[in-house]
């Protein structure tokens, strides 16, 4: 599946009159003595609604060029458990070109990222190919661990009496499968099940979430209708049709919302299935790269990748607030403030976590009380924020969103003319992520 999407990848320059805005821009992130980082470009497959469809390759960057490789997944194959190998290898690159995969839940390709602007800063590689890939349509299901134990001491059953004995003893129970773990381990909660707490404790009404979803999907509409969503990429998928276009856009009323029950917390919870994010297939890819090594094979970097951070909280009571406690932390990083951000992208999980997290942003007491600060945060402004929709009309493959944040962020910059732009995710585990990316002058 990822193999499918290390490709070629070539930006266009700003419009004259983006040029002219960088002209009066506000000052460079640019640090002495570190290596600028770029964002020579990114695609990805159409996000798809778990079960309809698959992914297609494209390709034709110099397969020399790439020095590393690096994927995330969060629902592992056995198979393929070092997925950014296999990929590399069926695309064709060189058994020379070193990859590994990483898996941090959903910010899993934040961290392929990251891992790659590490890797050029201190100078071990000048071109790296970063990306995440879930395929929720087919997800390993396991032997229960009484059927497991069984069939490997039948395995090592040396007599045939050992063996008839082993097989004697399996019971009905034995063949019962166990599915991914949908909970945390740490709590058994279900992230769904969090969700609806955290929206209650932040006082997120039921209207409230439906009203952000609706949004986001008429939002991703409007940018998929105009062709803005220009890092998907079409593929035909072997003996069916060909995929060019995320097919999880779904634009309701608010009175079919409002007729679905509660998915999680019953009779009175407020987290939906119109308000949470699908199960959704999907790869995606960037290529990152030195600004020197990027500019002499003739690239036009779309983005400076920035500062970044992550963060770790209580997973019980906080697993969704990633957003809030990094976004402060990443904007000290790079001097700037919430009102030098000119595109935010923030991962959407739930409605209900969107709203909980911008409201906790908002309150001067969850500042104080929980993030040791003087006062609040401060919530980004609604006209700048998912403005092209977001994980809940687009869909969310869990190790692939990242990527796509940050291409959005990049492909937003240019488009409206900003400089600065902030990606910020939540993650299973109570951990998350944010990145501040600069656009790239022409």
């Amino acid at each position: 599946m990822a193999s499918m999407l290390l490709t070629s990848l070539r930006s266009s320059p700003l419009t004259s009159v983006q040029a002219a805005q960088f002209a009066k821009s506000k000052k460079t992130l640019a640090k002495s003595g570190v290596k600028n980082v770029v964002l020579v470009d990114g695609v990805r497959t159409p996000f798809l609604l778990s079960g309809t469809t698959g992914l297609l390759k494209r390709t034709g960057l110099p397969k020399d060029a790439v020095d590393y490789i690096v994927y995330g997944t969060v629902i592992q194959e056995v198979k393929t458990s070092n997925v950014a190998r296999e990929a590399a290898l069926g695309a064709g690159f060189s058994d020379k070109t070193p990859a590994h995969t990483v898996t941090m839940a959903c910010i899993s390709s934040n961290q392929a990222m990251t891992t790659a602007v590490g890797l050029i800063a201190a100078g071990q590689c000048d071109a790296v190919v970063a990306g995440g890939v879930e395929f929720m349509s087919d997800v390993p299901i396991r032997h229960s661990r009484k059927m497991r134990k069984t069939m490997l001491s039948l395995n090592k059953a040396k007599t045939l009496g050992a063996r008839l004995s082993l097989l004697g003893s399996i019971r009905l129970a034995h063949l019962s499968p166990e599915l991914p773990a949908v909970a945390e381990f740490s709590t058994a909660e279900t992230m769904g099940h969090s969700a609806d707490r955290l929206a209650a404790a932040f006082g997120v009404s039921r209207l409230e979430q439906d009203e952000f979803a609706l949004r986001s999907h008429k939002l991703a509409k409007k940018a998929q209708d105009s062709e803005l969503l220009s890092d998907v990429i079409s593929f035909k998928v072997p003996g069916r049709d060909i995929v060019s276009k995320d097919n999880g856009i779904r634009p309701a009323t608010m009175e079919q919302m409002a007729k679905l029950k509660p998915a999680f917390i019953k009779p009175h919870g407020t987290v939906t299935a119109a308000n949470s994010s699908f199960l959704t297939d999907g790869a995606s890819a960037v290529l990152i790269m030195s600004e020197e090594k990027a500019l002499a094979m003739g690239y036009k970097p779309k983005a400076y990748l920035r500062d970044f951070v992550y963060v770790s909280q209580d997973p019980k009571d906080q697993l969704l607030l990633g957003p809030t406690y990094a976004t402060p932390k990443v904007l000290e990083k790079s001097g700037l403030t919430l009102n030098d951000i000119d595109v935010f992208e923030f991962h959407e999980a739930f409605a209900g976590q969107i709203m909980a997290n911008l409201k906790a942003m908002e309150s001067d007491w969850f500042g104080q009380t929980y993030m040791g600060r003087k006062t609040k945060v401060g919530a980004p402004p609604m006209e700048k924020f998912n403005t092209w929709g977001g994980s809940l009309s687009l869909g969310h493959p869990f190790a692939a969103t990242g990527c796509r944040l940050v291409t959005t962020v990049a492909h937003r910059l240019q488009k409206e003319g900003g400089q600065y732009g902030l990606v910020a995710a939540c993650a299973a585990g109570g951990q998350g992520h944010a990145m501040v990316i600069e656009a790239y002058p022409q």
